[in-house]
């Protein structure tokens, strides 16, 4: 009996704490440098890691394997009834063992390896559009996370317990707040959202230790400014809109801070903002330590067809011209691929990646003329694509394994109309008539824009975020509802899942005791996937 019960204390040492049930124990918290470079172990930023590029370098899930997928565990979001609904629009981050995940107003501690809840917490709102949450900022013991009307707020990473709370927009001007915080340094990175809101965006540096604002940056300048010179007058400056509603990403070697920025205002009925609207639909390069701008580049000059330029700025090392560069892409609403020098702004490449009509062609900057004739009409004009673009905010991935950029994609016509031609119109003063559409992943030879490949879709519809990984797999959410993992080098599907709801952003992956997970959110519910 004796020599029993040693083997099995020996056993039990040996134990993962998974098996056991036991707590995981979040006691060291994350430390910064690993949201450069991730260990397997952890996802511990929106993005994966500062670049934006979702790529994996774990291969225990393989092309060869990937079949043999199975289900792990369940998460149901326990809010049933709730006002503010219950929607995993956010990417769960994981940091030593413990899966961090939010809807409007709420955070959750999950145990990673089985989804057993930890500990919750909510914020007690007093409003705001409550669309959804698109997670939480970590550093050290600390979590970060934006609220609806408009707060940022930090939580204890072990228990959850509130440290601070402080306001980062007006909820009296209709903004709201949603994005994922991002760390650098000593900065929590917040953006705003509004809406189609006219009044202008801006994205926001804060103390993590008390949440003081440290810069302000605007995405509409104010007379005098640099890029006034694209509004008339400082009237439309003050209604210029331009939010920034998903989270940035950064190179460290050149401290800069990259953002998409969203579209102006009025949204199709134009008249009063004659000009480029500079700084919306715009991918910025600024100093994360001032706030300041170092350069921009303007996807869609003087937008009147709803095409925010938020999707993710991907960053990479590559190869142009004969020498190696350090590049951004990003495949932008308005159908249209871009790679640019991370650096200067410099532009590579300026291709379709889906069929557009709205173009006379690109200027020296690489950036897309708009034809008049394509903006928006009283008698309707037909535009590719339409107000959902040839990509929406859902995240592309890079894979540096295949040295191809991944995007769910929708080839789409419209008839595009405006209600108010007035010189003061107000609102959106117009909208869009959807005609034709459907829906791909693509992927995209960065040194050409080219497609590569195509897989489309059975139907058109909402997809979901991307993930690719040095298993040489990509995995996409499909219009009806599937989790599907395609071969990277030559699109053939290989595995799906279907979830019952659309998955609502991108998959994540990590490795725990030896098992790689995948893990998705769809609907209200949270899926982990990990090899049988």
């Amino acid at each position: 009996m004796k020599y029993l019960l040693t083997i099995f204390l020996a056993l039990l040492a040996l134990a993962p704490a998974w098996s056991l049930g036991l707590d995981p124990g979040p006691d060291s918290g994350l430390d910064p440098s690993m949201l450069s470079h991730p260990p397997v172990d952890a996802w511990p930023t929106y993005n994966g890691d500062y670049s934006g590029r979702r790529f994996s370098t774990l291969n225990k899930i393989n092309d060869q394997n990937v079949k043999a997928l199975s289900l792990a565990w369940i998460y149901q979001l326990p809010m049933s009834g709730d006002a503010s609904g219950g929607r995993l629009a956010g990417t769960p981050l994981v940091v030593n063992g413990v899966m961090y995940i939010t809807a409007p107003d709420k955070v959750w501690a999950l145990d990673a390896r089985t989804g057993r809840e930890l500990w919750a917490y909510t914020w007690t709102s007093k409003g705001g559009i409550h669309l959804g949450n698109r997670g939480v900022g970590i550093s050290g013991n600390s979590l970060y996370f934006e609220t609806p009307d408009c707060n940022l707020v930090s939580l204890n990473l072990a228990d959850g317990k509130k440290r601070w709370s402080q306001p980062i927009c007006d909820l009296d001007q209709m903004y709201y707040a949603s994005v994922a915080p991002v760390v650098i340094k000593n900065h929590i990175i917040t953006g705003v959202s509004g809406d189609d809101l006219d009044r202008p965006g801006f994205l926001e540096a804060h103390d993590p230790e008390t949440g003081a604002l440290q810069w302000h940056w605007s995405v509409v300048p104010k007379a005098g400014e640099p890029g006034s010179e694209t509004w008339p007058n400082a009237e439309a400056m003050a209604h210029g809109g331009g939010m920034t509603w998903i989270s940035p990403t950064y190179d460290p070697d050149l401290n800069l801070l990259y953002v998409g920025t969203g579209n102006p205002q009025p949204v199709m009925a134009a008249k009063e903002r004659e000009g480029a609207n500079l700084f919306t639909e715009s991918i910025v390069a600024l100093n994360a330590d001032s706030g300041k701008l170092v350069w921009y580049f303007q996807p869609s000059r003087h937008d009147t067809h709803d095409w925010d330029a938020v999707e993710t700025p991907v960053l990479f090392d590559g190869e142009m011209d004969g020498q190696p560069r350090k590049l951004l892409a990003q495949a932008s609403r308005n159908g249209w691929f871009f790679v640019l020098d991370g650096e200067t702004g410099k532009n590579y490449v300026s291709a379709p990646f889906v069929k557009t009509n709205w173009t006379k062609g690109v200027d020296a900057k690489g950036q897309p003329i708009p034809d008049p004739a394509k903006e928006p009409q009283i008698a309707g004009t037909l535009v590719s694509p339409n107000a959902e673009g040839g990509v929406n905010w859902p995240p592309p991935t890079f894979s540096p394994a295949t040295g191809l950029f991944y995007v769910n994609a929708t080839r789409s016509f419209a008839i595009y109309y405006i209600f108010d031609d007035s010189q003061k119109p107000e609102g959106w003063g117009g909208h869009d008539l959807g005609t034709w559409d459907e829906s791909m992943l693509q992927a995209l030879d960065y040194r050409t824009g080219k497609v590569k490949w195509t897989h489309k879709w059975e139907t058109p519809g909402i997809e979901g975020g991307l993930l690719s990984t040095a298993g040489n797999l990509v995995f996409a959410g499909d219009p009806s509802n599937n989790l599907v993992a395609l071969n990277a080098t030559t699109g053939e599907p290989l595995w799906h899942a279907n979830l019952g709801s659309p998955v609502s952003n991108g998959a994540i992956t990590y490795e725990l005791d030896g098992h790689q997970y995948l893990v998705v959110g769809a609907g209200d519910k949270l899926f982990a996937f990990v090899m049988n």
